[in-house]
């Protein structure tokens, strides 16, 4: 430190001449950010928390009068977020609101911790300050930094800027698992990098009082002129229009208009809103809602509009805004809250209200709200789809949430072919907070990749393709990190391929010292498919036991779900390679890439002597298909689906040596008994054509028919079933025991059953569906189904007994009687 510059007396910081010059250049730009509707961010490093506390609040007395000069607003919104676990963070929080009390009372700053800033989405605010001291955690810089308007200002307080490459971070440390403690050291040398890199951005280093990088807009800003025009004609009130921003916010209300008359019959009205982040499409959704729901009232007993998210925490600017355009209109409700969220919007004839993904497909509303779709595994979108006339699927484009491309690019696809769909499609674009060209935002998607895109692939490519002309990549992250082209296109793929990808799976990629990074590239050098590996195994043996009484292990998904599972405690010995992501080019999917890149992978495992290959998902039948055509098994599903995705997860597993195929053999038996016997409990409503992938392979119990699997009058019972009499209901503990008997037994040695046959096994023998469930599902009448119960029946009669169900004499004689073991 220069000894002259840093002075303390009586616990006061002189404040460094660097600095003030640091703070001149924030000066010189204060009338471009506060004009043009832009922000800067200022990067203060250092290792003494109470110098930093002192100049991040110098920083903000310097701007605050810069900005009143320039404003009419008579108070300014400052939030502070730091980790209060760690005491020196808190005392740089105490010394900064300390000092930001004494310098001005014209700004209303809160305090909060990084674990509660999902609370601040959809808040507006002029500055934020950001301890980063203890922490950078991805997804808190793409959540927080979004809610800053134009002309305000973002402060990063970070470590010591040359060793804040190595600080071992709150977030790098729950990557490593115990077989590898010490974390990369990737991420922050990239977000540093372009720091340095990009616009707007200003760095000073406070333990040598000197500035690495002078704040400086070199781009041209426009100056920021905000035009709204309420439509002329229009249904909604001139109250409603008011609370829009934007002219996109207009143009979004303007087309929920369109959703207050009836949809015509047998046909669904839906409207796709896409935007990048901060374009305000919640907060248009919540404007309008509250417009249908005005001109419902007059028409219907009662109003209900059914929103849905990931989280609860994605729609409180949606319900803020509802809101507001109530009092507008000066209407009486009442507000429920869970866990600081707004759940429900409750009034006289009107009701809004926020339910899990999961559920919605099982209620009824007159518009259903799907915000944050790309969030929501699509099976369960097309559910809520299927059962509901007027909706709403919105998505973030670019943003923390990560829901790339991908949403609109698939679900839309699919919307599109669908006759009976009225589309409605909309993509915001204004920003609501900032104007267009905003620094700090081009830093934040480049810094995060939030808007990274896969190559576009040309003739030469798709020949390649064609004629599996393909290079399997080794890539190590930190020379992936300094190629930047190549690094964007793999992180493309995930973002368009995947329905939820975060900047913490970016973190993950660059610092998880388990994982590694496979890909799959044309000759032309442009990646097809990428690929995302987690080293898992062996487990100690001191953790053996606490895994098999319960116990949690970090990362080592595979060992930790097999050892609780299947109880082999050999496993634990093993070490293999999960798959955590392998993600195809959307151009180039279903032609054999994934297959083949898998077929690479599992070279490789042989070669570096691991044990197996595995993966884990939510599971589809697509999906599930892809990994069993490459001979992959289920070992494992879990008891219940995941509430937001509404998936189940598998983890499926390939051997890659005789220890670990033993181990395998014995797992898939297990789960196979363990499917089978769950099915009416946990699995009631797992996708049949799931169930039947899972089923419909090796291992079997029955090699040969099963003999004394009923007793006589069983059998008898299954004759009456099949000749007519009795109902299925009056079998169905007869039917289950064939549901069972045929999945256990080996195809060359069971009777042949066609797919309806079999499907109606699973659905109704299994699953124990009702017949207008398994009749919508099939999609075969209920009589038609009905009737194939007693064709299986009938068929089953004689492959058990060898006697054709005609030449047989019905009843049971005490003397003959003989009992079965089933």
């Amino acid at each position: 430190m220069n000894g002259a510059d840093y002075l303390i007396n009586s616990n006061e910081i002189v404040i460094p001449s660097s600095f003030k010059r640091f703070l001149r250049d924030l000066g010189k730009v204060s009338e471009i950010l506060i004009k043009g509707r832009i922000r800067a961010l200022i990067v203060i490093s250092g290792s003494d928390p109470t110098k930093l506390g002192v100049l991040a609040a110098r920083t903000i007395e310097y701007y605050v009068s810069k900005w009143f000069k320039q404003t009419r607003e008579k108070e300014l919104k400052g939030l502070y977020v730091f980790h209060d676990e760690f005491p020196d963070a808190v005392k740089m929080k105490e010394i900064f609101e300390n000092k930001v009390s004494k310098i001005t009372k014209k700004i209303d700053f809160e305090f909060a911790v990084y674990e509660k800033s999902e609370r601040y989405l959809g808040i507006t605010i002029q500055i934020l300050v950001m301890d980063l001291t203890k922490d950078l955690k991805p997804n808190d810089v793409g959540r927080l930094v979004g809610i800053v308007e134009g002309g305000g200002i973002i402060l990063f307080l970070t470590p010591t800027w040359n060793t804040w490459d190595t600080f071992k971070t709150i977030f790098k440390e729950t990557l490593t698992v115990p077989q590898f403690p010490e974390p990369r050291h990737i991420f922050i040398t990239w977000i540093k990098k372009k720091l340095l890199m990009h616009d707007g951005i200003g760095i000073y280093d406070a333990d040598n009082d000197k500035i690495i990088k002078k704040l400086a807009i070199k781009r041209e800003i426009k100056e920021y002129v905000k035009s709204v025009s309420i439509p002329k004609e229009r249904v909604f009130p001139s109250e409603v229009y008011e609370h829009a921003l934007t002219m996109d916010q207009v143009n979004v209300i303007k087309m929920l208009e369109y959703f207050y008359e009836k949809p015509e019959k047998g046909k669904k009205k839906v409207l796709v809103l896409t935007a990048d982040r901060g374009r305000g499409k919640s907060c248009a959704i919540g404007i309008g809602l509250v417009g249908l729901l005005h001109l419902f009232r007059k028409i219907k007993p009662k109003f209900r509009a059914l929103i849905t998210s990931p989280s609860p925490s994605n729609i409180q600017s949606l319900m803020s805004l509802a809101i507001s355009v109530l009092d507008s209109l000066h209407y009486k409700y009442d507000v429920v809250k869970k866990g600081g969220n707004i759940i429900e919007i409750r009034g006289d004839k009107f009701s809004i209200e926020y339910w899990e993904p999961i559920v919605i497909p099982k209620i009824k509303g007159d518009i259903v709200v799907v915000d944050e779709a790309a969030g929501i595994h699509v099976p369960l979108l097309y559910k809520i789809l299927e059962v509901h006339n007027r909706l709403v699927f919105s998505s973030t484009i670019h943003g923390y949430e990560g829901a790339g491309r991908g949403f609109s690019v698939r679900f839309l696809k699919k919307l599109k072919t669908m006759e009976n769909i009225e589309l409605y499609q909309y993509e915001m674009t204004e920003p609501i907070r900032y104007n267009y060209n905003d620094p700090v935002e081009e830093w934040q998607f480049k810094a995060l990749l939030l808007d990274a895109e896969p190559a576009e692939l040309d003739e030469k490519d798709l020949e390649d393709i064609e004629n599996k002309r393909l290079l399997y990549v080794k890539y190590d992250p930190k020379e992936l990190f300094e190629k930047e082209d190549e690094l964007r296109q793999l992180f493309g793929i995930y973002v368009l391929a995947h329905y939820r990808n975060e900047p913490d799976d970016l973190g993950m990629l660059a610092d998880a010292p388990h994982h590694v990074i496979r890909a799959v590239k044309t000759s032309t050098g442009k990646i097809v498919c990428a690929i995302q590996i987690a080293q898992e195994g062996p487990i100690e043996s001191n953790m053996v036991d606490e895994l098999l009484k319960g116990g949690k292990i970090p990362g080592n998904i595979i060992p930790d779900r097999f050892l609780k599972h299947t109880r082999l405690v050999e496993f634990a010995s093993t070490v293999g390679w999960r798959i955590v992501r392998i993600a195809t080019h959307p151009a180039v999917q279903g032609k054999g890439i994934g297959s083949w890149a898998i077929e690479r992978i599992f070279e490789e495992v042989k070669e570096r002597g691991l044990d197996w290959l595995g993966s884990g998902f939510g599971v589809t039948d697509e999906l599930l298909r892809f990994w069993i055509k490459n001979n992959f098994s289920v070992i494992h599903i879990s008891p219940d689906r995941n509430p937001v995705s509404g998936e189940y997860t598998v983890l499926v597993l390939k051997p890659a040596n005789e220890k670990s195929s033993k181990l395998v053999e014995v797992a898939q038996m297990e789960f196979k008994m363990k499917l089978i016997n769950s099915l009416p409990i946990n699995y009631r409503e797992l996708e049949p054509e799931v169930v039947y992938l899972m089923l419909d392979d090796k291992p079997y119990v029955y090699s040969d028919k099963p003999v004394n699997y009923f007793s006589s009058i069983a059998l008898d019972r299954l004759w009456t079933y099949c000749k007519g009499p009795m109902t299925f209901e009056a079998a169905a503990d007869l039917m289950y025991i064939i549901g069972r008997m045929y999945w256990l037994t080996k195809k060359d040695a069971r009777p042949k059953l066609n797919r309806m046959q079999e499907m109606l096994l699973i659905t109704k023998a299994l699953q124990g569906l009702t017949w207008d469930e398994a009749s919508e599902i099939l999609k075969k009448p209920v009589k038609t189904l009905q009737e194939s119960g007693h064709e299986i029946a009938c068929i089953y009669f004689e492959y058990l007994t060898g006697i054709k169900p005609d030449e047989y004499n019905p009843g049971v004689n005490i003397a003959t009687y003989k009992t079965g073991f089933a």
